[in-house]
């Protein structure tokens, strides 16, 4: 990997286990945080290109972080780090511009693995989440009247061609870009090309609400 990387969480012990263990992979970890404003101030000055940060924290939580970063600092992705897939501050992570997700207690080749999924521009999401994130999104939405509506989004995906709907329940199924491109004959470039242009017909944000609506019109198995 060449990105740089950064990661901030309270526990100390975490801070230098997780720093090491991405180093014996070869990954330069550029700096550490231990509270949500140092976070900010050290992404300013270091510019990583991936952070990895809890959720929980003091002072600022990651949530209050990860949308400043996202604001002022938006080339910079942000993978948070839980405790739980269940962590209820998860779904208003991806909603603000989170580039993934990671549980701590991950394996080492697995969490290198997501990391390399962040560095090609991929989001690291697993389709056992896809459901109660938009689940998630969906009562958001309803709260402010903005709910899309199913028959809406499936008029939607008839306006994807045949290989972008093959491409749709390829990458919700978990499948990596590289992947997809290998069992489609796509270059990566050109998966991660028709990926834009799926969340643009369908009218979504990004890979997360992908997957969602994926998972939701049935397309993979919850």
């Amino acid at each position: 990997m060449r990105s740089k990387v950064m990661i901030v969480d309270d526990h100390q012990l975490f801070l230098e286990g997780l720093q090491y263990l991405l180093e014996v992979y070869g990954i330069k970890v550029v700096g550490r945080a231990r509270t949500g404003s140092e976070a900010i101030t050290k992404a300013r000055i270091l510019k990583p290109d991936i952070i990895l940060m809890d959720i929980m924290m003091p002072e600022m939580n990651g949530l209050e972080v990860l949308k400043i970063i996202v604001a002022e600092m938006p080339s910079i992705k942000v993978l948070m780090l839980t405790t739980s897939e269940d962590d209820e501050h998860l779904f208003e992570a991806i909603k603000h511009g989170a580039s993934g997700y990671l549980i701590k207690n991950t394996d080492g080749k697995e969490l290198i693995s997501r990391l390399q999924q962040a560095e090609n521009g991929e989001i690291p999401l697993s389709p056992g989440l896809a459901s109660k994130i938009l689940l998630e999104l969906n009562k958001k939405y309803d709260n402010t009247n903005k709910s899309i509506k199913k028959s809406s989004m499936n008029s939607e995906q008839e306006k994807l061609s045949d290989k972008q709907n093959e491409l749709l329940k390829i990458i919700a199924s978990g499948k990596t870009y590289r992947r997809a491109g290998e069992i489609l004959g796509l270059s990566e470039r050109t998966v991660k090309y028709h990926m834009g242009r799926i969340i643009e017909i369908l009218q979504l944000d990004n890979k997360a609400q992908v997957i969602a609506y994926a998972v939701e019109n049935g397309l993979v198995d919850k």
